[in-house]
Order: C-alpha cells, then sequence, then structure tokens
C-alpha cells in the first residue's frame, strides 16, 4: 500500500509550480493551509462575454483532506464571498465552535461504546427492555 501522504503531496508538484509562477497569496488558516488566487486575473472578459471569476485554490499542510478547510475559507475559495476572512477570525456567535477537520479514520474518531475499536464491550441491559416476537 502506498504513503498516501507522500502520494498526495507528489500529485500535487503541478500545483505547487502553478502557484510559484501565477498565484499571491491571500491568506492563511489555522491549520497552516494556504490560500492563493491567480495573479492578475481581475474579471477578464474573454472576448467581449461575461467577466470571468478570478482562480482561487488551496495548498494544504500535509494530506489533502477537503474537510480541513474551514467554513470562512470555504466560502472564499467557492466564490460565496468575495472578500478573504480577516486574520485570526473568531467565531460570531458564543455557540459556534472551532472547526476541527473530518477524524474518521484516525484514532480522535467517535467510538460509541460497543465498538470493537473501543474493547468491544458495553453496559448490561437495565430491564426495560422487550425483545420483539412474532405472533
Amino acid at each position: 500500500m502506498p504513503d498516501i501522504e507522500g502520494l498526495t503531496n507528489f500529485m500535487t508538484i503541478g500545483t505547487r509550480l502553478y502557484t510559484w509562477w501565477k498565484g499571491e497569496l491571500i491568506g492563511t488558516d489555522q491549520f497552516g493551509n494556504r490560500y492563493f488566487r491567480e495573479k492578475g486575473n481581475r474579471a477578464r472578459v474573454p472576448g467581449g462575454g461575461m467577466p470571468s471569476r478570478d482562480r482561487r485554490w488551496v495548498l494544504y499542510k500535509g494530506a489533502a483532506e477537503a474537510s480541513r478547510v474551514p467554513p470562512e475559507w470555504h466560502g472564499w475559495l467557492h466564490h460565496t464571498t468575495d472578500a478573504p476572512p480577516p486574520p485570526d477570525q473568531r467565531p460570531a456567535h458564543p455557540w459556534q465552535k472551532e472547526h476541527l477537520p473530518n477524524l474518521s479514520g484516525t484514532s480522535l474518531a467517535y467510538r460509541p461504546p460497543g465498538s470493537l475499536l473501543r474493547g468491544g464491550h458495553r453496559a448490561k441491559a437495565t430491564g426495560d427492555y422487550e425483545p420483539w416476537t412474532p405472533e
């Protein structure tokens, strides 16, 4: 089995070269991901038609995993917002939590009681359970 992190870093060599030649760094998130847009591509009108959108992309720190992009940067990447998020942006509401990437497949993944990955033992039934029996 190939090293997935090494493989994803190898596959982005073209993106890294393109970034070096044509990229303009816009910002960095709390995970160390760097966000870019194409230099000089401000609403070009090819052939006199509709203005085109600027090209935006992310260089991930570590393995390329889309769930590592926080919501505010996701909005900017997908042209939902024109302005990138300000640095050190805190959650706007007290009920908002910090963004966490998808932890499935890692040692930090949720494992409910009774899961085989957590030992396979669960609490005994309390007596309020009645199994269904067909008539």
